[in-house]
């Protein structure tokens, strides 16, 4: 049985082992499940088995009788030999670098840890062992609303390494949702002519739950870096609540639209790059991809980014202050996150004229996730284009920070940040918008 993991003490004379099937009785009431091992947190004094339905339930001993069913089918398979694949699969690396996707429950203290080798992902989806040979590495272990854009350059130059390897066909970036979007525009811009997919991928249920999303999730991407024809960064999550088709989204044009839907992820002013069919098949759906390639030499990586950088989203009464603080601060860019068409209150002009006539980059995206921002319609607008705001079109404001971020590192002055900001480097933004 696994090391360290014990039953409650009042039930090991029953020669009971962690995941037996046992029945509990508990008055009329009767249950049936796995037996789970012993919490620091509930002791010796309670029992808790994982019901049929994946649902933990917890019971006090005192109260209830234990009856051994079946003894675990771990037992059988200890010492078993490693798992052999077929040989000619594609070779794909899964880096991890936290989340629910890279995660487990431990049993021992009821904790979530970190749970992402090779074996465990061939355990929890034996469907892989027909994909791909897949080999992991853990390079992160944080909550992704605590991803920094240092966190990105270090993603993008682990995710470099192994493109750069001749025999990997994919790379999969194992991620927390909540700024998935984020991190996946960083990787878009920072590793540019790419020979093969790369796919982020998440979940927003974890492993332990029936509803989880976690397996098929991780399916989906494999598949994508192991078998797709184009050579994009992508998010693969659920198409929707069922658990047919997964899509790939591009890096850029993505958004978490729910917080807590299998199928949060949206593509935006943009449509799915592919699906993953019933967890098999790869459907590309989007033209002007980028054909995979068995030539690295035009791979670049760009991987620097400069946090002095900020969004800020206008609304009703908001002060001059909250935009000027940008320029005390130290900050080289300003994102706007403006009404409509691209507006902010006129009272804030002088403030953010201030800026610009300070050196610092100022652009424009839009509160509506849909459509783009027009400047030269109304009046405010088109005397923010007059004092220099970059009109960013149709992207969104989240993947327009990480640009600009990206832009003042990796240009030498200001009049060249302004034209990589206006220049489509990675499908940000389109001349029109069909969607």
């Amino acid at each position: 049985m696994s090391e360290g993991l014990e039953v409650p003490q009042p039930l090991k004379s029953l020669n009971l082992e962690p995941y037996d099937r046992v029945r509990v009785t508990k008055g009329s009431m009767v249950y049936e499940g796995l037996l789970m091992p012993k919490t620091e947190v509930l002791g010796d004094e309670y029992v808790l088995i994982k019901m049929d339905n994946g649902y933990n339930v917890g019971f006090k001993l005192s109260e209830v009788k234990v009856e051994p069913i079946l003894k675990s089918y771990l037992t059988a398979v200890e010492g078993k030999s490693p798992l052999e694949l077929r040989a000619g699969l594609p070779k794909v690396t899964v880096i991890g670098t936290g989340g629910t996707i890279a995660s487990k429950v431990e049993y021992k203290t009821g904790a979530v840890y970190p749970s992402l080798s090779a074996e465990d992902l061939y355990e929890s989806i034996p469907e892989l062992s027909e994909i791909a040979i897949v080999t992991t590495r853990t390079l992160l272990n944080i909550f992704s609303e605590d991803m920094r854009p240092e966190h990105w350059s270090m993603i993008a130059k682990a995710v470099a390494e192994e493109v750069m390897k001749n025999d990997v066909s994919g790379v999969v970036v194992a991620h927390g949702t909540d700024t998935m979007g984020y991190t996946a525009a960083a990787l878009s811009f920072a590793l540019q002519q790419l020979p093969v997919p790369v796919a982020l991928v998440g979940a927003q249920r974890s492993s332990d739950r029936p509803s989880s999303d976690a397996a098929l999730n991780m399916l989906g991407a494999t598949i994508i870096a192991a078998r797709a024809p184009f050579a994009e960064v992508v998010v693969v999550m659920h198409e929707n609540i069922s658990d047919e088709n997964l899509i790939a989204i591009r890096g850029t044009r993505t958004r978490k639209c729910h917080t807590s839907r299998r199928d949060a992820f949206k593509p935006i002013n943009d449509r799915p790059v592919a699906k993953v069919i019933n967890g098999r098949d790869v459907l590309v759906l989007a033209k002007d991809l980028r054909p995979r390639s068995d030539d690295r030499k035009n791979f670049k990586v760009y991987a620097n980014f400069d946090k002095r950088a900020a969004l800020i989203k206008v609304y009703p009464g908001i002060p001059s202050e909250a935009i000027e603080w940008t320029l005390n601060a130290g900050y080289k860019g300003l994102v706007i996150e403006g009404t409509g068409l691209g507006h902010a209150p006129s009272y804030v002009f002088s403030s953010i004229k201030k800026l610009i006539d300070h050196g610092m980059v100022v652009a424009m995206t839009s509160q509506c996730l849909w459509g783009r921002i027009n400047m030269n319609v109304y009046r405010t607008g088109v005397e923010l284009l007059r004092m220099g705001v970059i009109p960013c079109e149709d992207m969104l404001p989240e993947t327009a920070l990480v640009k600009l971020m990206w832009c003042l590192a990796n240009s030498k002055d200001e009049q060249e940040v302004k034209r990589l900001m206006l220049t489509n480097i990675a499908g940000e933004m389109k001349s029109r918008t069909e969607h």
